[in-house]
């Protein structure tokens, strides 16, 4: 008779055996009798036992490597992208994306997306979320083979179970103990609590709390002692006096004579008619390169020049306005001449060769150009 008529909270039958070598031989039997929903349990590993038990193919270990490699993928697209396309920094002499210094973030991130990934597939996708009581917990059987014992437990809702075959079998592999387990009455009625109301006013309440108290510790605990000597160091800020140098100024120039990373040494320095005269643009008017041009024109010139280059400055006369960039005799400049007065500045304008590259130098003359000719048009230009 089987045992679902018999006892229908009945979890399965299992047994305690004393050495590893029964334990391989009943598993062996188990495994060919056609048996499918069972277990094997050992205090310590036991070798090639999975193989007795024909345990299916189990997808973690690739999703794991799968999971693993996407990381570490991501977090090399991370640095490439940060130090090399969007914000490049030159740190210490090293190219924009020095690959050792990232290691450390590859590694985290490969770790990170395994582990937590490989978790996540596993409850939410193979277990399908289960529940977190097991009738085999807090059980005689489960503290024997925790300790120094190994056991099997074969669950009744497999095809071919059978009560007392099942027993009979165990006994006849000489079980020092066979163990009938039960599901409890909770465990029964059991449904996942997921969107479960309290759940729901739980899972808000832990948003609010961990808002609160990242805004309290980032906003107001760290500036309290003594949280706060990090905001006391020996620096200075960009912009900031400095009584160390004697000019007062705190952010230095660069030393003379040196060239920048990607730069190229400027053979004309003082000699505004020789640039004048050598110096041709290499850039062509593209719409990248204009768009190039406008950017950088925004940023550094239009706050003296003004977003037109009409010399009406954006900064409320608190420096002297300069020359409009449309009078006939800058409009009859060469891109050279314009190009070696941003390279060593002019007047009380000063040199943006620290701040701008060669190529962005060139786009803004060009996008000075169409200011010149968009707001000097000629009849034939607009018909």
């Amino acid at each position: 008779m089987e045992a679902n008529s018999l006892k229908s909270n009945l979890y399965g039958v299992s047994a305690i055996f004393s050495d590893t070598k029964k334990i391989a031989e009943i598993t062996h039997k188990v495994a060919e009798l056609g048996y499918k929903n069972y277990d094997v349990h050992s205090s310590f590993p036991i070798h090639n036992l999975p193989k007795k038990m024909k345990l299916k193919w189990s997808p973690l270990g690739y999703i794991a490597f799968v999971l693993g490699i996407s990381g570490a993928a991501f977090g090399l697209f991370l640095t490439w992208w940060t130090m090399s396309v969007d914000y490049p920094l030159i740190i210490g002499g090293k190219p924009w994306f020095s690959f050792p210094a990232f290691v450390p973030v590859l590694f985290e991130l490969t770790v990170l997306l395994a582990s937590v990934g490989t978790a996540i597939v596993m409850l939410f996708i193979i277990f399908k979320f289960p529940n977190p009581k097991h009738p085999l917990h807090d059980t005689e059987y489960m503290k024997r083979v925790s300790v120094d014992g190994f056991g099997i437990v074969i669950e009744a809702k497999d095809e071919k179970f059978d009560y007392e075959k099942i027993r009979s079998l165990f006994s006849e592999f000489g079980a020092e103990k066979i163990f009938d387990i039960y599901y409890s009455p909770e465990e029964l009625n059991y449904k996942p609590k997921v969107f479960e109301p309290k759940f729901i006013v739980f899972l808000i309440f832990l948003v609010v709390l961990t808002a609160f108290i990242g805004y309290f510790v980032n906003n107001k605990l760290f500036y309290m002692p003594p949280f706060d000597f990090m905001l006391y160091q020996f620096r200075v800020n960009p912009q900031e006096e400095s009584t160390l140098f004697a000019d007062g100024f705190a952010m230095r120039p660069p030393v003379k004579g040196t060239v920048a990373r990607g730069q190229s040494f400027y053979q004309f320095k003082g000699q505004p008619e020789e640039a004048a005269a050598n110096l041709i643009n290499p850039l062509l008017p593209t719409e990248q390169t204009l768009a190039l041009g406008q950017k950088k024109f925004n940023t550094f010139c239009s706050p003296c020049h003004g977003w037109r280059g009409e010399g009406d400055s954006r900064l409320n006369q608190q420096f002297p306005n300069p020359p409009s960039l449309h009078t006939d005799k800058v409009r009859n400049w060469t891109d050279g001449r314009i190009y070696h007065i941003i390279t060593e500045g002019q007047n009380i304008m000063p040199s943006y060769a620290s701040q701008l590259s060669e190529e962005e130098r060139w786009a803004i003359i060009l996008y000075i150009r169409a200011l010149q000719r968009s707001l000097n048009a000629k009849l034939e230009d607009v018909q």
